[in-house]
């Protein structure tokens, strides 16, 4: 499957990501931990920082309610990121920039994040030049896990 925002065409493929708006979500091979490990390594090998990585299903675990494999990596690059908030100081709510990787009731694994261009246009700079570079970067990083 190609890499792009989840659209109304592609509302078969992953229903619960369709009614998020600038969503970007693609299908991944293996499980979410298998997953979110080599995208963490990704991260890192790619010279980016790891703030957090929440483990949403322990979490539920932990107070005895089920919940299916959930994973959020929050990481940056301030060579990336900062420029974007220089054009909007409001995007910091939205960075750094983090991957939720899940795993849907049909057991396929998915890895989603914010579309850049859409965090760009939600704090009214989408013409910021910013946008690309960080779009790119995180292209890579999927891309990365599917070779």
């Amino acid at each position: 499957m190609s890499f792009a925002t989840v659209t109304a065409a592609s509302a078969q493929e992953t229903p619960a990501a369709t009614a998020v708006p600038g969503l970007i979500a693609t299908p991944v091979e293996g499980s979410v931990h298998q997953v979110a490990g080599r995208f963490a390594n990704n991260v890192r090998t790619s010279g980016m920082t790891i703030f957090a990585r929440i483990d949403h299903r322990q979490g539920a675990m932990s107070r005895d309610m089920a919940m299916l494999p959930n994973e959020v990596i929050v990481f940056g690059n301030p060579k990336t990121s900062t420029p974007l908030m220089q054009c909007a100081a409001t995007a910091g709510i939205d960075l750094p920039m983090k991957v939720l990787i899940w795993q849907d009731a049909d057991g396929q694994t998915w890895l989603g994040y914010d579309d850049p261009q859409w965090i760009a246009t939600r704090h009214g700079v989408g013409d910021c030049p910013a946008v690309a570079p960080l779009s790119r970067e995180m292209q890579a990083l999927v891309d990365a896990l599917k070779s």
